[in-house]
């Protein structure tokens, strides 16, 4: 399974890059992990509702260009299905059982997604009604995938 992480701007904590880098190592022995990092926008402190809704455009056209138009997408949105671990690795190990061996697992910037990257998703995925900082939602995603894997394969870490 090819899985690849679709998220706007940059990581910048070293915390949060050792994490990310850690659990893309951990991965490694279950599947071909990439992230995919595209430049966000500046937000005016004040934006208006319109400026807000054109940076998400112009972030998700980020995102778009980067997703394999043969690839299964999940969006991450807090308007998404939450699922228990168990439940997702479920949903991986099904994903993998009907051949999309291509997942793309998106991200937005601070403001979210916009509408043209929820309508390509294939599915909406939240981990809470809490708001979390996107740039860490790519750790929990990745800890969330490797959870999943250990689940599948009957292997000691879920609890």
């Amino acid at each position: 399974m090819h899985i690849s992480i679709a998220a706007v701007g940059k990581l910048k904590e070293k915390y949060l890059i050792a994490g990310v880098q850690e659990y893309t190592k951990r991965l490694s022995a279950y599947a071909k992990i990439e992230i995919i990092e595209v430049a966000d926008e500046k937000t005016p402190e004040r934006a208006s509702e319109l400026e807000e809704e054109q940076i998400k455009q112009r972030e998700g056209e980020r995102l778009l260009a980067k997703i394999p138009h043969d690839a299964h997408v999940i969006a991450l949105a807090i308007e998404g299905k939450m699922k228990s671990s168990e439940q997702f690795a479920a949903r991986l190990d099904e994903l993998a059982t009907y051949g999309k061996s291509k997942v793309v697992f998106v991200i937005g910037g601070s403001l979210g997604l916009s509408k043209q990257v929820m309508a390509r998703a294939d599915e909406a995925l939240s981990f809470s009604k809490m708001t979390f900082p996107h740039q860490l939602m790519r750790l929990i995603l990745l800890e969330q995938i490797y959870r999943a894997f250990r689940i599948n394969r009957g292997e000691p870490y879920h609890k």
